[in-house]
C-alpha cells in the first residue's frame, strides 16, 4: 500500500504527535509499505527511507499543493493526524477530504478545543465534525473521542504507543542517575513526565510536594523532559504561572528540571530513576496521554487521576493508582502511601509493564493497515 501521512507536527518538532508520526510511518515502512509525509516547514525525516514533503503554511493554496503531493506520490490513501493545536490553528485542514483523489481517514487525537478557541464556539465544533463526516474513516486514539466519532463514520478505537523507545535501564543505571542528579539515598523522588500545560495538574503536584516536605518526607519532585511543545500557544502563559507557584510555595530547592531530553536513552534513564511517576491530569487518565504511555512501558510505579469515562484497561491498584481528579489532599495520601510501601510500589511497576503490552507500536500500526483495508474496500463499493 502506498500510505500518504499530513501532519502539523514531525520531528525535529517538539509534541506528541509529531512523534507519534514519526514512529507510524517508520513502523509501516518495516511492515512493507511504502510511505510519503507531507508536513510544517522545518519538518525532516530522520530515516531516508521515507519521503518528506513540507509546507510554509497552512492556507487555501495549501489543498492545491496536497493534492498535486497526492497525485505525485502516486498514494492509495492519506492518513490525516489531526489535532486541534496543529496547523497552525487554520480551518483549511478541515476540507482537505474534498480536496484530494483519494479516501482520507482521518486520526482523531484530541477532540478538545474550547480552550483553544475560546471565541469560534459552535463553528470549531461544526467544523471538526464536518471533517469526521467527510473522512472515508476515522480512528480514535482514546476512548472519549471514540463515541462522538462513531456517529459521524466509520471509526476504530486504536490506542498510540510511548514514543520513548530505548531499552529498558539496568539497576546499576538507576543508581547512576541519581547520582548524577545529586539524589539523597533517603530523598523520594517524585517524577513527572511530559510537555507541560493547564491539563496536566502540575499545580496540584506542586501543593502535594509542599504538604509532603512540611510533614517531613524527604521528596523531591524531577521534571523529566518536558517543555512547552511546539503547537499550542497557550503553554508559555501556563509556564509563567507554573514558575510563580513554585516561588509562592517555596519550592525552589525542591524541584529539578532535565529540560528537553533528545535521546530516548536519557528519558528512559530518567524515568527509571525515579521511586513513583505523578501524572495528575486535569481531565483524568486516558490513551491519549504518550507520557502515561511510556511510564507504564517502563514499568513505573504511577499515580494518576481517574478517567473520566470508563477505560478498563486501567486497573486501580493493581497497575496504576487511581486517585480523583484535580484533589492534591488524595494525590498528597496516594504519595505518601508509596513512600512508606515498597513493596506496593515494586506491585505497581509489575503491573504497570504487563499492562504496556498493550500499546505495543507493531500491534498498533497492524491494526490501523487493517482497518485502511477496510475503508478502501468499503470506498471501492461505493
Amino acid at each position: 500500500m502506498r500510505i500518504g501521512i499530513v501532519s502539523g507536527e514531525y520531528p525535529p518538532m517538539q509534541g506528541g504527535v509529531g512523534a507519534y508520526t514519526s514512529i507510524l510511518a517508520e513502523t509501516f515502512h518495516q511492515q512493507g509499505h511504502t510511505v510519503a509525509v507531507l508536513s510544517s516547514a522545518g519538518a525532516h525525516s530522520p530515516d531516508p527511507v521515507i519521503s518528506i514533503t513540507t509546507t510554509p503554511n497552512w492556507h487555501p493554496a495549501s489543498l492545491l499543493a496536497l493534492r498535486r503531493w497526492v497525485q505525485r506520490e502516486r498514494l492509495d490513501m492519506v492518513n490525516l493526524q489531526y489535532q486541534t493545536a496543529a496547523f497552525g490553528m487554520s480551518p483549511v485542514i478541515h476540507f482537505l477530504p474534498e480536496a484530494i483523489p483519494v479516501p482520507t481517514i482521518t486520526t482523531f487525537h484530541d477532540l478538545r478545543f474550547p480552550y483553544l478557541f475560546p471565541k469560534a464556539g459552535a463553528f470549531r465544533q461544526w467544523i471538526v465534525r464536518r471533517l469526521a463526516r467527510m473522512s472515508a474513516g476515522a480512528i480514535a486514539t482514546n476512548h472519549e473521542d471514540e463515541l462522538p466519532l462513531r456517529a459521524l463514520t466509520t471509526t476504530a478505537l486504536i490506542p498510540i504507543g510511548s514514543n520513548i523507545r530505548a531499552p529498558l535501564p539496568t539497576p546499576a543505571s538507576r543508581q547512576q542517575q541519581r547520582g548524577a542528579w545529586g539524589v539523597r539515598d533517603d530523598q523520594f523522588i517524585i517524577g513527572y513526565f511530559g510537555l507541560m500545560n493547564h491539563s496536566k495538574g502540575l499545580d496540584i503536584l506542586l501543593t502535594s510536594l509542599r504538604s509532603l516536605l512540611d510533614s517531613g518526607i524527604p521528596a523531591r519532585l524531577m521534571l523529566v523532559g518536558g517543555g512547552l511543545g511546539s503547537s499550542d500557544p497557550t503553554n508559555a502563559d501556563f509556564m509563567r504561572g507554573f514558575t510563580a507557584q513554585i516561588a509562592a510555595l517555596g519550592l525552589e530547592d525542591a524541584i529539578q528540571a532535565t529540560g528537553y531530553l533528545e535521546a530516548d536513552s536519557a528519558v528512559a534513564a530518567g524515568l527509571n530513576a525515579c521511586d513513583v511517576i505523578a501524572l495528575p491530569f486535569a481531565d483524568g487518565a486516558s490513551y491519549r496521554r504518550g507520557s502515561l504511555m511510556a511510564a507504564l512501558q517502563y514499568g513505573c510505579p504511577i499515580i494518576t487521576t481517574r478517567p473520566t469515562v470508563s477505560v478498563p484497561a486501567f486497573e486501580n491498584d493493581q497497575n496504576v493508582r487511581l486517585i480523583p481528579r484535580s484533589d492534591a489532599d488524595a494525590l498528597t495520601k496516594a504519595l505518601r502511601d508509596l513512600w512508606e510501601q515498597p513493596e506496593e510500589r515494586a506491585r505497581l511497576s509489575a503491573g504497570a509493564r504487563n499492562l504496556s503490552s498493550l500499546f505495543d507500536w507493531n500491534q498498533i500500526a497492524r491494526a490501523q493497515l487493517a482497518f485502511f483495508e477496510r475503508v478502501l474496500q468499503k470506498a471501492v463499493r461505493k
